[in-house]
């Protein structure tokens, strides 16, 4: 049953029996240390960047866009660098610390501050040059210590600092970065931003204009700052209904910090389902409808492990199961969305399946129902979503969400002192969030984070392995 080129990392937390990182592969079962816990990291120093120079088209604050707005809470990622001769981690200190000065004249919201905008009750950035935050740090391990970078430890934390009380007098940073440096010479950059300021797709375009001014270059992309261009119409038209969405119980402007999902006191078993290269391509071949069909990676992925989580919850076949995923609409509005566009430019797609149907499938008809979900974004779609946040103030709503790091590329920006040997976001357990990230080795590989309570993390295991091998 169980398919012998799948890898599975498990972590059981702390306050449970067993506390081990398990490697499964076939039969064959190796056990080895757990993650390593305490980086002993020491804060050497923190200080205020501003912008190095007057921003050209000086404004006093930035629209956010109703996508913009339910996103008020801080993404924090890590990137590590093996050392390098000519860049010892002190100077690459000083340099992004000076790339940072430079990029806030073009970014400059990320100098400013969060504030609610009295008269309109929305959330909006006031564009004031406060500065944003920039920390050095030293670890007293090795890169090699820490052992596994694709295994999100939560250590990984004391990477990134996401508040510096003692420099935030004008309220809370958008975004600051930590870089520490590690015995061996290596060091990592921790980057913790406010999601109302980037998605994904944003903040790696933003990551390559960093990279490049390190360097001395000038900017790769030049942002488009212009959040109005996601505004909604007025008056707003809801077109469709929306059952991807919930309504608030507050008016956004009162709820400053609006989870999609709340972390759940469930005592969590915390895996991580390696998917090789091989695995996804057999996954897209049982979903082919005919030779010529074109699969996605990414759907693929999504309806093999939608069936695995709606299943380990319920078997009962008429209970319909809601998946939720983001689908970036840049290119999918009239006209479409500057690819340099900052804000957040994506919504939430949703698929709905019974359980005898994810029990069942065929994996076609699901992968289908993924992709159908995809297809539904068109402009009006997009533009009915947006209005439909004009009106009811809501958030995603769905069983659970697939959170994609997976093709973003954070490990393929180019630094003075080479690309990240890994990139990672800093996870926290959430039992109705699985997160696809890539593999260290084989970017066409994909990891799959899953945090469950132990019953449901056993059938989890079972059904993954039964339609991966059927």
């Amino acid at each position: 049953m169980v398919c012998n080129y799948v890898c599975i990392y498990t972590w059981h937390k702390p306050s449970q029996k067993q506390n081990q990182t398990k490697l499964i592969m076939g039969t064959q079962c190796r056990e080895t240390l757990p993650p390593l816990q305490d980086l002993k990291v020491t804060i050497q120093n923190s200080c205020l960047v501003f912008p190095c120079q007057e921003t050209a088209a000086r404004r006093d604050s930035m629209f956010l866009s109703n996508i913009d707005q339910v996103l008020n809470f801080n993404v924090e990622t890590v990137h590590f660098f093996a050392s390098h001769a000519d860049f010892p981690p002190q100077t690459v200190a000083e340099k992004i610390k000076d790339a940072l000065g430079k990029i806030l004249v073009s970014y400059d919201f990320l100098a400013g501050r969060l504030k609610l905008n009295a008269k309109t009750g929305r959330l909006e950035i006031d564009c004031n040059g406060a500065g944003a935050g920039f920390v050095v740090a030293s670890s007293e391990c090795t890169l090699d210590e820490i052992g596994d970078l694709v295994f999100p430890n939560a250590a990984f934390a004391k990477l990134v600092v996401n508040s510096l009380d003692s420099l935030e007098k004008d309220g809370k940073l958008l975004c600051i970065i930590q870089v520490t440096s590690f015995k061996c010479g290596g060091f990592a950059m921790g980057i913790s931003t406010s999601h109302a300021t980037f998605d994904g797709i944003s903040f790696k375009t933003f990551l390559d204009n960093l990279a490049g001014l390190a360097g001395g270059k000038p900017l790769a992309v030049t942002p488009c700052n212009d959040r109005e261009l996601l505004a909604a119409r007025s008056p707003p038209r809801v077109t469709f209904p929306h059952p991807e969405l919930v309504k608030l119980q507050t008016h956004l402007g009162q709820e400053l910090s609006v989870p999609v999902f709340d972390a759940t006191q469930e005592a969590l078993d915390f895996k991580i389902f390696r998917l090789s290269s091989s695995n996804v391509s057999d996954i897209k071949e049982k979903a082919k409808t005919n030779p010529s069909s074109r699969i996605s990676g990414f759907n693929a992925v999504t309806a093999h492990i939608w069936r695995c989580k709606a299943l380990s919850h319920s078997q009962d076949p008429d209970r319909v199961s809601t998946i939720l995923y983001a689908v970036n609409i840049r290119p999918r509005l009239t006209p479409p969305l500057p690819e340099s566009y900052t804000g957040n430019a994506v919504l939430t797609a949703y698929a709905n399946a019974t359980g005898k149907e994810l029990q069942e499938g065929p994996i076609s008809k699901l992968v289908e129902r993924v992709a159908e979900g995809s297809r539904r974004m068109t402009d009006e779609y997009a533009r009915s979503a947006i209005d439909w946040g004009e009106i009811h103030k809501g958030i995603p709503h769905g069983d659970f969400l697939v959170s994609s790091w997976w093709k973003l590329g954070f490990d393929e920006v180019g630094y003075p002192w080479g690309c990240p040997k890994y990139s990672c976001p800093v996870v926290y357990h959430r039992k109705d969030i699985l997160l696809l990230f890539p593999d260290i080795d084989d970017k066409n590989s994909v990891n799959v984070l899953v945090a469950l309570p132990s019953k449901e993390m056993e059938k989890f295991e079972i059904l993954f392995h039964k339609f991966l091998s059927a």
